[in-house]
Order: C-alpha cells, then sequence, then structure tokens
C-alpha cells in the first residue's frame, strides 16, 4: 500500500511528465459467492475482500481514487482473479500455470484449491494495461477482466489433451476460493475494448508450446514445483 502510494508521489511530483497510473488490483476486492447475486460479479459491485491481500487491494484503488481527486492524476486499475501462462509463477492462483510446467518437465502436481475460477491467459492482461497505457481517459478508473470462467477440472483436461503423457499426473484439492467464480468485464470492453478473451484451450496449448521451448533450450525453471 505504500508502495502504491509512493508510485502517485513520483507521478505527483513528475507534473507534465507522467500522464498516468496503470495497475494491478484484484478480484480478491470482492468477497464469497455467496454475497453477490447470482451470474458475473459486475465492475460496480461492493468490496468484501476475505482476504488481507484484497484488504489491500482496496486500499490502493481508493488511494487512486483520492490522487484523482485530489491532484487529478488519472489512473486505471485491472482486477483479473486467475491469471495463468509463460511468467505467471507465484501465488496460489499460480498453480494452474505450475501445473502445466510440470507437465511439461514430466512430473506431479497438485492444485491446491478447485472449484471454479476466472482463468485470464497472462498475454490478455498485458493487453488491457498497454490499452489503458496508451488511453486518454479521465478519473480514477477500475476494470474488471474476464477471460474463461471454468472449473480447475477443466484445466486439468485441456493440459491432459494437449499433452496425453501428463494424463493423472495433475490432481486438485477440492476447496474453491474466496472470490466470485466469473467477472463481468462490460466497462473494460466499453471503454478500452473491444477485447475477446483468449480461448482457454488454446491459451493451455499455447504456454504449454512455450514451457517445452525453454525446456530445450535448457531456461525452464523448476524451483517453484520443488
Amino acid at each position: 500500500m505504500v508502495g502504491t502510494a509512493n508510485v502517485f508521489d513520483v507521478v505527483r511530483a513528475a507534473a507534465g511528465q507522467i500522464d498516468r497510473v496503470v495497475y494491478v488490483s484484484s478480484a480478491a476486492v470482492f468477497g464469497a459467492p455467496s454475497l453477490y447475486p447470482p451470474g458475473p460479479i459486475k465492475d460496480d459491485a461492493p468490496a468484501h475482500p476475505a482476504t488481507h491481500y484484497g484488504v489491500y487491494k482496496v486500499a490502493n484503488e481508493e488511494t487512486a481514487r483520492i490522487y484523482w481527486e485530489e491532484h487529478r492524476i488519472p489512473s486505471s486499475g485491472f482486477r483479473p482473479l486467475t491469471v495463468y501462462g509463460p511468467g505467471r509463477d507465484f501465488g496460489l492462483t499460480a498453480d494452474p500455470t505450475l501445473a502445466m510446467k510440470a507437465a511439461v518437465l514430466g512430473r506431479p502436481f497438485q492444485i491446491r484449491w478447485g472449484g471454479a475460477t476466472d482463468l485470464i491467459y497472462a498475454e490478455d492482461v498485458a493487453r488491457a494495461l498497454l490499452a489503458a497505457a496508451a488511453s486518454r481517459l479521465d478519473g480514477a478508473r477500475v476494470y474488471n477482466l474476464h477471460g474463461a470462467s471454468a472449473p480447475v477440472a477443466d484445466v486439468v483436461r485441456a493440459i491432459e489433451t494437449a499433452r496425453p503423457s501428463a494424463a493423472g499426473t495433475i490432481t486438485r484439492v477440492e476447496q474453491a476460493l474466496p472470490f466470485p467464480a466469473a467477472l463481468d468485464d462490460a466497462r473494460y470492453q466499453k471503454d478500452l475494448g473491444p477485447a475477446p478473451p483468449t480461448l482457454l484451450a488454446y491459451g493451455v496449448a499455447k504456454t504449454l508450446d512455450e514451457f517445452e521451448r525453454l525446456k530445450k533450450d535448457g531456461r525452464l525453471d523448476s524451483r517453484e514445483l520443488t
């Protein structure tokens, strides 16, 4: 939280040199699905964070709002849930990506949670950040990011379909994350789209192919799997 405030202070001190702040928040600002009406969670749904991590993200969004109201620093924050793809190797929601890495390395792996989640390919998140950085939108805007709302079992099946040799090696714990399983990104699509998300099967296959390339080059880091 202090780091986020420092970034905004730098922008304020460099008036005229930096146009805006673009940052990543998290769907962890929302609470358990039971707290909301059925269906995807909308951008303006009330925050009910169930973790300290979510509380910190709410604080960062509010920091951005205050810097707009007091200093007219425009910003865009994005709330993905489960980002997957090369480079996503840290945190609880990195487990689907680590499972893909394990499949390429021929190792067993257990995803530490289950149920359904909103999976978004890393390149789609990058595209959103770049679009916001190039925009001329004012205000302190915050956007949900939607990818593919799917059970973790579908991720395992996609891995096994793309890499049959991994069949039976990827398991999961049937304990759902304390976050909504589907996000509505209508505000993002309106302001910065259209930006159709990468299909889950294609994103999984592309991730596996990239890991295969890194493995062939001797550059596939396996430390997260130990």
